[in-house]
């Protein structure tokens, strides 16, 4: 492959990731806060699991509204798919594979953190839930 031609295609393709890599940072940002308020609550605390953020997600409650008592209620099973409300809204998919710029700001992620989790679980998630939660999103 010619020289300059090699060079157009690398510069096109790291334009293409940097916008990518530039939403990671606010991303990470906000997990290294849940990790400081989490490790605040628990000195035991030893990282996320997305595992316990799967689990999370389709776990059903009794505390919260009845109409969503989990989070695939809205959000779907699968997190690369659509999701709908109750009331029929359609919801961008959760999943950062499908949708690269969901959680790249930290006041939307407490926003809608503090709004679903009353309605799901009844109360507020904890720093530890939100983590896990956001690192099954982010490795879906």
């Amino acid at each position: 492959m010619h020289h300059s031609l090699k060079s157009t295609l690398l510069v096109a393709s790291l334009a293409l990731t940097l916008p990518l890599c530039s939403l990671a940072a606010p991303r990470d940002d906000v997990l290294n806060q849940y990790a400081g308020a989490a490790k605040a609550a628990s000195p035991t605390f030893d990282g996320f699991s997305a595992n316990r953020g799967a689990v999370l997600h389709r776990q059903v409650f009794t505390t919260g509204k009845p109409d969503t008592p989990t989070c695939a209620t809205c959000h779907g099973r699968d997190a690369r798919a659509a999701g709908r409300t109750p009331l029929g809204k359609v919801l961008e998919p959760m999943a950062v594979s499908v949708t690269p710029t969901r959680y790249s700001d930290p006041a939307k992620v407490e926003k809608w953190f503090k709004r679903n989790c009353m309605e799901v679980l009844g109360r507020e998630c904890t720093a530890g839930e939100k983590g896990d939660w956001l690192s099954f999103m982010f490795g879906q």
